[in-house]
């Protein structure tokens, strides 16, 4: 894998899994240490939802999974800051 990718290590990843909604549904659930890792990968390098690397599992998930975050689970506050940049939403450019 290339080296500029970005992996939870085990420390944080213990402390933040609590905080990750669990609702299962019938389609197998996408590892939650990839995903997280791909949500901070993209609001680290300020990528759009769909320049996620593919190793971190679908961008749909993680653009899904974020909004989950982002809305109940309080995990919100422990992600990195996205700095000056405005996390960018799905407008024209991203279709």
């Amino acid at each position: 894998m290339p080296e500029h990718l970005f992996w939870l290590a085990d420390d944080p990843f213990d402390r933040l899994k609590p905080l990750s909604p669990n609702k299962g549904r019938g389609v197998p659930r996408v590892d939650d240490r990839k995903v997280i890792s791909g949500i901070i990968h993209v609001i680290r390098y300020g990528l759009r939802w769909r320049d996620a690397p593919a190793c971190y599992g679908p961008r749909k998930t993680l653009y899904n999974r974020f909004r989950a975050l982002e809305q109940g689970s309080g995990l919100r506050p422990h992600l990195p800051s996205p700095g000056c940049r405005k996390h960018r939403h799905r407008d024209a450019h991203d279709r």
